[in-house]
């Protein structure tokens, strides 16, 4: 039986220090295609790359960036840093330049391990903190000088010091830099353990970016204090490169967010199910569906290459639909809940302890409450425990508004606790509209039952003027199915003139007619919908594939929302 491990003190510099002397012989990281290094190895270029660190003058507290894609170097540099009680700022690769550049002057980062392929990114700024810039690709020294007489004094890592300042891509607009210390990340990914135990036989496939807390704390972290092998792709995770992956290093572990399943879902079970009235009718019927489900998760699995036994889900809600394929097929799915600001897990169900639409129980050494719950048990949920960031990066009118005195932290989330004390999200407090009656209405909620339409790829629910609308971006092959020719006519509308995108815009006029009157069948009065707008373009999105409501929202937020009617 695989034993818990308590790194001590709790810091990434006895993290790593643990694993690469207990497993120097095991396999470590590496590209799919690439061979992997040991844990010894791995530890021998963390020493070398830290000896270069300490040649260009840096030292103990000082702001070392991380641009990258995911690859083993990635994990290289981020233990040359955090080993040696300097500070990591991991950027997400989809940052654009300006968030970029926002990142590296408010942090005041005095070097940047960046790889060839996002260098554009960072050409042409005016970065007056930074002093050194290398190649992550082949850790070569750009720019900066090296001082090889420096003495080199190992550095002391408490408990408590900062180990990273983490930028995030909000739902919320402009970013703020967290700052979680040494033992928030580390015991994080300690108590990931209670969830799902590991061991140095495990084989995680990485798909999200490292700089992402969910990914960086239980994706990286996690498997390397247990020996575990972690394996990255050198493209995107498009299914040309992810399944030749999947089946040639069968991994046992798997993170995901929920918009990989539900496309999976949707174009594998959903639009083979609703292509004519009988195979609906046998889809509807709960004895068939089971055995629809069970088969395609057999299936599934061997996808997956066969030895799955851990798909974990976060980042955003998961639809029910979706989840209850899942839970049919005995996929072995598990469902954990955070931020950023707490390192990020504060619950989680492991494959076993997995409840419809419920995120699980707290962490162990966490405590959640619901604080001011309404009559239904709904509040915003609070918590505490050593996961807790330490605060706002140069911001402490923002951490005040979040931290409260006696160590609270507020996560701007509605949610509920059940009899058993599993917890429910319901929405986030920011995008919560208010009826006309005072009633919260949740936009989660309606774009569940929205994304649930086989003509729909997703979702944004919003107040404009006092009502309630809905963005959707629709997948034109299910509509093409309905209206003939309504793909062609998108793809030429820009080039044929008026007529053309008359007859688009009339199509697409009587679909969103119909589609209103058929959602708000299944919505309460407060619910209602009163307009569907087709979207020309995919929504943006946040790492974890959440929707950034800030750019669609307009500035009328707080006005309470309309009785309507659908004509």
């Amino acid at each position: 039986m695989v034993k818990k491990i308590v790194p001590h003190p709790l810091t990434l510099q006895s993290l790593i220090n643990y694993s690469t002397l207990n497993f120097a012989t095991q396999p470590s990281v590496s590209f799919v295609d690439g061979l992997p290094i040991t844990y010894s190895e791995l530890g021998n270029q963390i020493i070398q790359i830290s000896e270069l660190l300490f040649s260009l003058g840096f030292k103990k507290g000082d702001k070392i960036a991380l641009l990258s894609h995911n690859m083993p170097n990635w994990v290289v540099a981020y233990f040359s840093v955090v080993s040696n009680g300097m500070i990591v700022v991991p950027i997400l690769p989809d940052f654009t330049k300006e968030e970029i550049e926002n990142v590296l002057i408010h942090s005041e980062s005095k070097c940047i391990f960046i790889s060839e392929r996002l260098s554009s990114r960072i050409e042409g700024v005016d970065l007056p903190f930074l002093e050194s810039k290398i190649v992550l690709d082949n850790f070569t020294l750009l720019v900066g000088h090296r001082r090889p007489n420096l003495p080199i004094k190992k550095a002391i890592v408490k408990e408590d010091d900062t180990a990273a300042i983490i930028y995030t891509s909000g739902t919320t607009g402009r970013s703020k830099g967290v700052v979680l210390s040494h033992k928030n990340l580390t015991f994080t990914a300690m108590q990931s353990f209670t969830f799902h135990p590991i061991s140095s036989s495990d084989i995680f496939l990485s798909l999200l970016p490292l700089s992402h807390t969910y990914e960086n704390t239980i994706g990286m972290l996690y498997p390397i204090m247990y020996g575990a092998s972690i394996y990255y792709l050198e493209k995107p995770p498009t299914a040309a490169a992810l399944l030749p992956a999947l089946a040639k290093i069968k991994p046992t572990m798997m993170l995901s967010v929920p918009l990989i399943m539900e496309k999976l879902y949707k174009s594998q079970i959903q639009s083979k199910f609703s292509e004519n009235r009988f195979k609906r009718m046998i889809y509807k019927n709960p004895f068939f569906r089971n055995i629809i489900h069970r088969i395609a998760g057999k299936r599934l699995i061997q996808t997956f290459g066969g030895r799955l036994a851990f798909f974990g889900i976060g980042g955003a809600k998961l639809d029910s639909r979706v989840e209850r394929f899942m839970k049919e097929a005995r996929f072995p799915y598990a469902i954990g809940y955070g931020l950023t600001e707490t390192a990020p897990l504060l619950a989680g169900a492991g494959v076993h302890q997995t409840k419809l639409q419920s995120t699980g129980f707290a962490v162990r050494g966490v405590e959640l409450k619901i604080n001011n719950p309404d009559k239904k048990g709904v509040g915003e949920i609070w918590a505490k425990g050593p996961n807790v960031m330490k605060g706002y990066y140069k911001n402490p009118e923002a951490t005040n508004e979040v931290l409260t005195e006696d160590g609270w932290f507020k996560t701007g989330d509605f949610g509920k606790l059940d009899s058993h004390k599993r917890l429910y999200i319901k929405g986030r407090l920011k995008s919560t509209i208010i009826g006309a009656s005072g009633e919260n209405i949740y936009p989660e909620d309606i774009e569940t039952i929205i994304n649930n339409s086989q003509y729909v790829v997703e979702s944004l629910v919003i107040e404009e003027d006092g009502f309630l609308v809905a963005k959707v971006l629709v997948d034109l092959d299910e509509l093409e199915k309905n209206f003939e020719h309504l793909k062609s006519i998108i793809e030429i509308k820009k080039t044929k003139g008026r007529q053309v995108i008359q007859e688009l815009d009339e199509k697409c006029h009587i679909w969103s007619q119909n589609f209103v009157k058929e959602l708000n069948g299944k919505l309460n009065r407060v619910s209602q919908i009163k307009r569907v707008d087709i979207m020309d373009k995919p929504f943006e999105k946040t790492a974890s594939q959440k929707i950034k409501r800030y750019l669609y929202e307009k500035k009328q937020k707080h006005k309470k929302i309309k009785d309507s009617k659908v004509d």
